[in-house]
């Protein structure tokens, strides 16, 4: 189960407005009858007036409010007005192509939204709207529109500019993508984030957020393993894949059940392996994963065999977190940590 650290840890995080633990621990404040992230840039309480909660709704059923400043009751982004304000002008024209001054012409300073944006999505605001034109010509592409039609609608203003996002991201240029091909590459679409699925008629070779900056790496890994190509479309896994990570985000599909190529060294397979044993809803430590594993000084080795992880989700090394219980890196962003054990603690709670 998802348990709270020590509270002598906790108060040393809210004091410090310390990030690891957001999306596992609150605080309410007995003075006030509030319960606030541990980030709040509210005035700090006392240690003995500070109650600590896993969950909002623990908190509210205690009978503390949820606090104006921190907005508490979701994830980390959602309270920061900001960038909420920010993301719903972009997912209602997700097509328009932003820039600095058009920030600046709304009031607003772009190195705080470049700031914003790095610490909820781990990219600035620019990047996080061009990945979202970009998924736009990808999804053009794979419906086989030509070149023109797919650099149109990703919003870019030359074929080069289009070519070189492209490349980036899948590590091929576009044209190496529309002929036939070993594996193929798709775009789903989550509530965390757009993701890519590669996958053939047999398994899924890898998953990934599209905004991970190994992507590229990971792609050309993957291509090189399987002996081909990468192409555009998908597959029936693919298709499973998708189906199965809807259920999942929305709380109804505790495990998945994919055919998986999975492509490392016998030790991180080993690994990869242990973290799927996991139940939804609970974490372990990589010291604990490494007991488990039976070599319990392996603990670096851990965690770079969590690192290599091309199944995000569905290989859930969002379950392992510090030995204090922070959250510890995560190549998706902890702000998708945070709200995949947000997601979890319902599975532990059934």
């Amino acid at each position: 189960m998802l348990h709270l650290p020590d509270p002598d840890i906790l108060y040393r995080a809210l004091i410090a407005r310390d990030p690891v633990f957001e999306g596992r621990a609150l605080v309410g404040v007995t003075s006030t009858g509030i319960f606030c992230r541990l980030t709040c840039p509210a005035r700090k309480p006392l240690p003995e007036n500070c109650r600590w909660f896993a969950t909002a709704d623990q908190a509210a059923a205690a009978g503390f409010r949820p606090c104006r400043r921190c907005h508490p009751t979701g994830p980390q982004a959602a309270g920061d007005p900001l960038v909420a304000r920010l993301v719903a002008k972009v997912q209602a024209d997700p097509a328009r192509r932003w820039s600095e001054a058009d920030l600046t012409a709304q009031g607003l300073d772009p190195s705080t939204v470049r700031r914003a944006f790095r610490r909820h999505f781990g990219q600035t605001f620019l990047q996080y709207t061009r990945d979202l034109r970009l998924r736009a010509g990808v999804r053009a592409m794979t419906q086989g529109a030509a070149m023109i039609d797919a650099q149109l609608d990703a919003g870019f203003d030359s074929a080069s500019g289009f070519r070189g996002a492209f490349a980036r991201l899948f590590g091929h240029p576009p044209q190496a993508l529309r002929g036939t091909a070993d594996l193929r590459a798709d775009w789903i679409d989550t509530p965390l984030g757009g993701m890519i699925a590669i996958a053939d008629d047999a398994a899924l070779h890898l998953l990934e957020f599209t905004d991970r900056k190994g992507l590229p790496i990971q792609l050309r890994q993957v291509s090189a393993g399987a002996g081909g190509r990468i192409g555009l479309g998908r597959t029936a896994i693919t298709d499973a894949t998708e189906t199965q990570l809807a259920a999942f985000l929305a709380g109804q599909l505790p495990r998945f059940d994919l055919p998986l190529s999975l492509l490392g060294t016998d030790f991180q397979r080993r690994v990869w392996t242990a973290l799927q044993a996991i139940p939804a809803g609970q974490t372990r430590s990589y010291g604990e994963l490494a007991r488990t594993l039976g070599q319990p000084s392996a603990v670096r080795a851990v965690a770079g065999a969590n690192a290599r992880n091309r199944m995000a989700i569905v290989i859930p090394c969002h379950r392992v977190i510090g030995a204090d219980g922070s959250l510890t890196g995560y190549a998706g962003g902890l702000w998708r940590k945070e709200k995949l054990i947000e997601v979890e603690r319902g599975y532990a709670d059934a």
